[in-house]
């Protein structure tokens, strides 16, 4: 593939409802749980619709599954689909022809809503025990959490004054026995 080069393509602009919460692998879950908790207390939404894609998925089912047990019944429909990604890639020497590579990524939309879903989905899953959940104020979820704080991990307490390969205190390569 060094004898060709990628051809960029203009990225199609998608509107964003208010409602879907993009998860990518760089985010935070946290952000996304205060995006949650932000829809549904002030926006006062009745559902939301977490999506992501490629390496975000286990992110998407974690945020998902954290904001369940945040927001008492919540009913849940999960879609996974694989969508197909086509690149092209242009010859740089003349004689070549254009290449296209098609390659298949997973997406995944998760729906939840406080109020009923169709349950015939075979997506569906219904509200999980309310004793499992542990609903947390508006205020609590804005509040920075602690960083640090603790000892700290420290500098250990090495064998002396030895800064890499060599003299150390304690047992080591010595001249054998001294009397």
């Amino acid at each position: 593939m060094n004898k060709y080069r990628k051809v960029i393509k203009p990225r199609e602009i998608v509107v964003k409802d208010e409602e879907e919460i993009r998860v990518t692998s760089a985010g935070s879950v946290s952000a996304y749980i205060s995006r949650a908790a932000k829809l549904f207390n002030e926006l006062d939404k009745t559902f939301l619709t977490i999506t992501a894609s490629g390496n975000a998925l286990t992110k998407a089912v974690t945020t998902a599954e954290v904001i369940k047990r945040r927001f008492k019944g919540l009913h849940q429909i999960t879609k996974l689909v694989n969508q197909d990604i086509e690149d092209e890639y242009e010859p740089l020497e003349e004689g070549l022809d254009n290449v296209t590579e098609t390659r298949s990524m997973a997406c995944i939309e998760i729906k939840l809503s406080k109020e009923a879903l169709d349950n015939s989905d075979k997506g569906y899953q219904e509200p999980i025990d309310e004793a499992l959940v542990t609903e947390v104020d508006p205020e609590e979820l804005a509040a920075p959490r602690g960083r640090g704080g603790g000892r700290g991990k420290g500098r250990g307490k090495g064998k002396g004054k030895g800064t890499g390969k060599g003299e150390a205190k304690g047992k080591g390569k010595g001249k054998g026995k001294s009397k």
